[in-house]
């Protein structure tokens, strides 16, 4: 592997980058907040985009109406997740190609907020698993996104500063998070759930799908 340039790691966001999961997270979580009694609309969607496992389910609980712990619905909306997964991983066209891509130049981590068997799982089932130095799991950190924690955390792991890596993110609690840890940030609008044009407005770089991303994108954003 060979770095291009002073720029240092790469680290993606996961969901909305690699996977199209937004939706597939609606509509799991979406059953299961009616199934059993609680409300849910598009506002709920959006303000859970971001949040640790720990957030959102405490969410569900307390804002939404649904009986049970934290920690149960948690690892039941994670059970769901992952039964969808293995029946067909949503993998978005192109990012296997551009993880590789970036791959052959840097370091590469991975900030996520998804529970940390989703993140395994999900490398596993699309081949990435070995491309990437360092995964962090937002609730392996103290707070989710849009605070900086999971990406200051992937820093640590990848053992540089913050400030020479290039973070690729969809969302704007998500390049909130990356822009507060210090990092460059390459945005890559998720379609279904578009970042406000506050956030949008932080990024270094904005593409328009994954298939752009390459070696001058992240070079840009670092310059």
């Amino acid at each position: 592997m060979s770095s291009t340039g002073g720029t240092g790691p790469v680290v993606f966001d996961l969901d909305g980058v690699i996977l199209q999961t937004e939706e597939v997270w609606d509509q799991v979580r979406g059953r299961y907040v009616v199934e059993r009694g609680g409300r849910y609309d598009e506002e709920a969607q959006r303000a859970m985009m971001g949040m640790s496992a720990p957030e959102w389910s405490r969410y569900l609980a307390e804002e939404l109406g649904v009986p049970g712990t934290p920690d149960r619905i948690s690892a039941d909306i994670v059970r769901l997740m992952e039964a969808r997964y293995r029946e067909q991983l949503p993998l978005i066209p192109g990012a296997k190609d551009a993880v590789e891509r970036l791959a052959a130049h840097w370091p590469l981590g991975l900030a996520s907020s998804s529970n940390r068997p989703l993140i395994d799982v999900a490398l596993e089932l699309s081949g990435l698993d070995e491309l990437f130095t360092a995964t962090v799991s937002s609730e392996e950190v103290s707070r989710g996104k849009p605070a900086p924690d999971v990406y200051l955390e992937a820093a640590r792991r990848l053992g540089v500063a913050p400030e020479h890596c290039v973070a690729v993110e969809d969302s704007h609690s998500g390049i909130r998070s990356a822009k507060k840890a210090g990092m460059r940030v390459i945005a890559i609008p998720n379609a279904s759930f578009p970042p406000d044009s506050d956030a949008l407005a932080l990024a270094d770089v904005v593409l328009d799908t994954i298939d752009e991303l390459d070696v001058y994108a992240v070079e840009t954003a670092a310059s």
